[in-house]
């Protein structure tokens, strides 16, 4: 085995299994219509937003259909509302049959503290279930050698969008470095285009420039060095470098006026992008989607752009590094009764990610976790992105699973907290790295 295959093992076997990720924040929920109920039914909480809602809907609709007499009450809650919701439901015991989630850290806490089922033997029993989703998916799933959890719905790299419009009008190309980048940054601010869009206030959008910049820097053993727990591991001279160039992009006016009012569930912040406020966006490859339904022709008009984040000069990192989510997962709560709980294991052979749900996601513009599906994109409305997402994360040296979801909740959240703090500029570099050393006890 080489070093590369070992280090991307080593790394996502570390972010399976190293303590949690962000979990929760404000409840409000809707719960969506004709998705069963009545005494004894299993429940499901999921995230709402189109039109992945639309997917996982018409999903637990198709099984209710197909089962009367085991039916699932879904209820559906915005992003930053269900990571709150979510957590005080498994902290009292009372979470739903079916926990959504994003695996790595966030599930080794609930397996921790006996909230969630062991699937292992389950999966063993059912091989037809395993061995059709990518191989990749299971490292977040699994925590102390077992899986707890079900891979599910997309895999969601990190990717810089650009909206070509605006490039054509200041005659310029996307950026193939950081230094493009900061070059950019006067040209369109003097067009009165916000080079980036940026929706601060949720903070986690934040957190993908921190993860890039680590990762081009000084590679993935940079932030491995923090889940290895070695001492000062934020301090490292390539962390320091990447939380400055974060701050002199901020300084230079690099991002939308406003940016830290600006939430992501809203999806103003890609709204700013294909209205053309804004030149670029460093986000997930879910926001395709959404741009797709609500940006008019911008999509289907060949406006938008995309591509991996540009290498940064003298940098050690690999480009091929994707960052972002390897797939979503579903748990069964261990507080659900036995027929629940058998309602959420048909659930999941059944209708997760069957053929109908495969073509519904390939329809709206993302790619399954399903192996041998390639020859379906040419049915999507934009091929292209599919096999770019389909490329950057199959033959990324290491799919880095995001940190809020790799550190415990404790640390994720003071590592959101610090990160916002060091786009406002109310702290330095390293002032971020000590308060970071200290929350995870280095």
């Amino acid at each position: 085995m080489d070093r590369t295959t070992m280090s991307r093992r080593n790394f996502l076997n570390l972010a399976a299994g190293a303590t949690a990720g962000a979990v929760l924040s404000g409840c409000g929920s809707s719960g969506p219509k004709g998705t069963g109920g009545g005494p004894g039914a299993a429940s499901y909480w999921y995230l709402s937003g189109q039109p992945d809602e639309g997917v996982r809907t018409h999903t637990l609709e198709r099984f209710n259909k197909a089962n009367p007499k085991t039916q699932i009450k879904g209820t559906t809650f915005e992003n930053d509302a269900y990571k709150t919701k979510i957590k005080t439901a498994i902290g009292a015991g009372q979470a739903p049959t079916i926990i959504w989630g994003w695996g790595g850290g966030g599930l080794k806490s609930w397996v921790q503290a006996g909230q969630v089922e062991d699937l292992t033997s389950w999966f063993a029993q059912n091989p037809a279930v395993k061995n059709r989703l990518l191989d990749s998916a299971f490292a977040a799933a699994t925590v102390g050698g077992k899986i707890y959890a079900m891979p599910a719905e997309q895999v969601q790299p990190v990717v810089l969008y650009y909206n070509k419009k605006t490039f054509e009008k200041i005659g310029a190309q996307p950026p193939q470095s950081w230094g493009d980048i900061m070059n950019l940054v006067p040209r369109f601010n003097a067009r009165n285009i916000a080079p980036f869009s940026l929706g601060g206030q949720s903070r986690w959008t934040n957190m993908m420039w921190v993860e890039y910049l680590f990762d081009r820097i000084g590679g993935s053993e940079v932030f491995q060095g923090v889940l290895d727990g070695t001492r000062n591991a934020w301090s490292h001279p390539a962390a320091i470098e990447a939380l400055t160039k974060v701050q002199e992009l901020v300084k230079a006016h690099g991002f939308v006026k406003g940016f830290s009012s600006i939430t992501a569930d809203t999806n103003a912040d890609q709204a700013l992008l294909y209205t053309g406020k804004a030149a670029m966006m460093l986000h997930g490859s879910w926001t395709h989607a959404s741009m797709a339904t609500d940006g008019g022709d911008f999509v289907s008009g060949g406006h938008l752009g995309y591509m991996r984040f540009p290498a940064v000069e003298g940098g050690k990192g690999d480009l091929s590094v994707a960052i972002g989510n390897p797939a979503q997962y579903l748990s069964v709560s261990s507080k659900a009764t036995a027929a629940q709980k058998d309602i959420a294991k048909k659930f999941f052979a059944t209708a997760v990610l069957s053929d109908a749900e495969v073509k519904e996601w390939i329809g709206n513009g993302s790619v399954p976790i399903v192996k041998g599906i390639q020859s379906q994109f040419a049915s999507s409305k934009d091929p292209g992105f599919l096999k770019f997402v389909y490329d950057t994360s199959s033959n990324a040296k290491t799919f880095v699973q995001s940190w809020d979801q790799v550190l415990s909740p404790a640390a994720a959240e003071k590592l959101l907290d610090n990160i916002a703090r060091l786009f406002q500029l109310s702290i330095s570099p390293q002032q971020f790295a000590s308060n970071m050393n200290r929350a995870i006890g280095q």
